[in-house]
């Protein structure tokens, strides 16, 4: 059966709505995925709606492209009543193998046939748990990383009786939500990033019961340095860097002599007793300084945005790691809406941009820098060529619409996290040109913060002049321009820098 017709999937089922199904269960909702949840937990409910807010608001900041109408959550009251009609299953119980057989015992039974099953565990083997199942060849390892809504990767771990067909379906599904999916090449415990995990962990807590720093220095150390470039370049990558204009052999040669010193005790287990505990314990109260956990959820989702936000704009534009994949998700999201795109009030100003102020838009004031104001309104835009047909294909065909003039006004001031929308109008059009005028409100009461008046020029790339657009598109042009015909014209259009109203009088 072809990949193309897994992905992507339109229901999902996970069982288990913790930190980690909690995560699943808001990456499948804002891919547009409806998931039916089993999770016996009396607080399940309240737990997943808090993840999910977080997830939400997380998505504001991290991207302006449209993403699909969010899915459909139920909560269901068994694990059968859950998978039914499902395409993915996640599994995301508790780290116990008697119970994660069990558990997947049931949904092997009541999934549908053709139903993938994938299992968060952290460590367990799926050889381990495909025992007794009826189905194993469609069960899989589908280990993510907290937040799942925004970590994209997905460590795929086949077992023994794993059909080859199982990974690839996965692949395919998690690369349609925006994810990235790795297969590892044999199973092991743990797989490969909690492998490398476990060996900071462990040396970090012999760092503490030694007295060797406390747990903020020991973070400190991560996050203003190593963690930095991990983020972005990993570990071969960065050691690659390290040995200079000979590469990654140099560096081995001057570093590998190393491993064979008694730095770490890697081969050691610390004893977690009482006292460590405590120690660790109120070490990280301290460090946490009264921060709860959902605000500390929301400071890491922050943090992260802005990362992957800047890996986005890496190699001159093209994307890096983690913005690299971001890009091409949006780029894909924003070829579906120009085949989507929701019907609109035509006699009213469009309102094609909805967006919220992300951390990589603030500047040294704690407000939205300028340039931001300009890319909003240049979304808008896209927004409407979109919606008239200038999208990628007409794009790629050699004719596109180009700024030729622009004239902005910041009125206020916009906060980090707030809501914005952005307002269109047509004020006038011919073959050639585009005349159009936008307004940027924000926060609940949609105060005006920032016009836009931008003129556009219809042009043939290959040829480099103006030319007469398609009649499709004119067509679709003339049609908006005609409702907008009776709008009141904005009192700020035709104005110039120093407008002779605010202009002061010469002594």
């Amino acid at each position: 059966m072809p990949i193309e017709k897994f992905a992507p999937i339109s229901r999902a089922a996970c069982i288990g709505g913790g930190v980690i199904g909690g995560g699943w269960v808001a990456r499948f909702l804002l891919a547009g995925i409806d998931v039916r949840l089993f999770d016996p937990h009396p607080d399940a409910e309240r737990i997943v709606a808090e993840v999910l807010a977080n997830a939400e608001r997380a998505y504001g900041l991290l991207t302006s492209a449209p993403l699909p109408r969010r899915g459909r959550l139920s909560f269901c009251a068994s694990v059968a009543e859950a998978v039914e009609g499902a395409q993915w299953v996640q599994e995301s119980v508790p780290e116990r193998l008697d119970l994660k057989r069990r558990v997947l015992a049931e949904i092997d039974a009541a999934a549908p046939a053709e139903a993938l099953i994938g299992s968060s565990t952290s460590g367990l083997k799926p050889t381990d748990l495909q025992e007794g199942l009826t189905h194993p060849g469609r069960l899989f390892v589908a280990h993510p990383y907290n937040p799942v809504y925004l970590l994209p990767l997905v460590e795929i771990v086949g077992g023994a009786q794993t059909v080859p067909a199982t990974v690839e379906r996965a692949k395919a599904v998690l690369d349609a939500i925006g994810m990235k999916g790795v297969v590892i090449a044999r199973e092991i415990e743990a797989f490969v990033g909690d492998r490398l995990l476990e060996a900071l962990w462990r040396e970090a807590l012999w760092l503490i019961k030694d007295d060797i720093c406390d747990v903020e220095t020991l973070d400190d150390v991560i996050r203003y340095s190593f963690g930095l470039r991990w983020a972005q370049m990993g570990l071969f990558q960065t050691y690659r860097i390290a040995g200079g204009e000979a590469g990654m052999r140099h560096f081995l040669a001057q570093f590998g002599p190393c491993l064979q010193w008694p730095w770490t005790k890697l081969t050691d287990v610390v004893d977690l007793d009482d006292t460590l505990v405590e120690k660790i314990g109120a070490q990280s109260d301290a460090q946490a300084a009264g921060l709860s956990i959902r605000e500390l959820e929301r400071i890491r989702d922050e943090n992260l945005v802005g990362i992957v936000q800047a890996l986005k704009a890496g190699q001159s534009g093209e994307g890096w790691g983690a913005g690299k994949l971001l890009k091409e998700f949006e780029q894909r999201l924003w070829a579906q809406a120009g085949h989507t795109a929701p019907p609109v009030d035509m006699k009213a100003p469009l309102e094609l941009v909805e967006t919220r102020v992300s951390p990589a838009w603030i500047d040294y004031n704690g407000h939205m820098t300028e340039h931001r104001y300009l890319q909003v309104f240049g979304d808008a835009t896209d927004a409407l060529l979109r919606r008239i047909g200038v999208d990628l294909a007409y794009v790629e065909g050699g004719h596109s619409y180009y700024t030729v003039e622009t004239h902005l006004r910041h009125l206020d001031e916009a906060k980090l996290g707030e809501g914005l929308v952005c307002t269109t109008q047509i004020l006038a059009t011919d073959e050639k040109r585009l005349h159009v005028f936008h307004r940027l409100h924000a926060g609940p009461e949609r105060r005006e913060i920032a016009t836009g008046e931008h003129m556009l020029l219809h042009v043939d790339t290959s040829a480099g002049r103006a030319t007469p657009a398609a009649a499709q598109v004119l067509s679709a042009l003339d049609a908006i321009a005609a409702a907008h015909a009776g709008l009141e014209r904005p009192a700020a259009a035709g104005r110039a820098i120093g407008h002779k109203a605010r202009l002061a009088t010469p002594a």
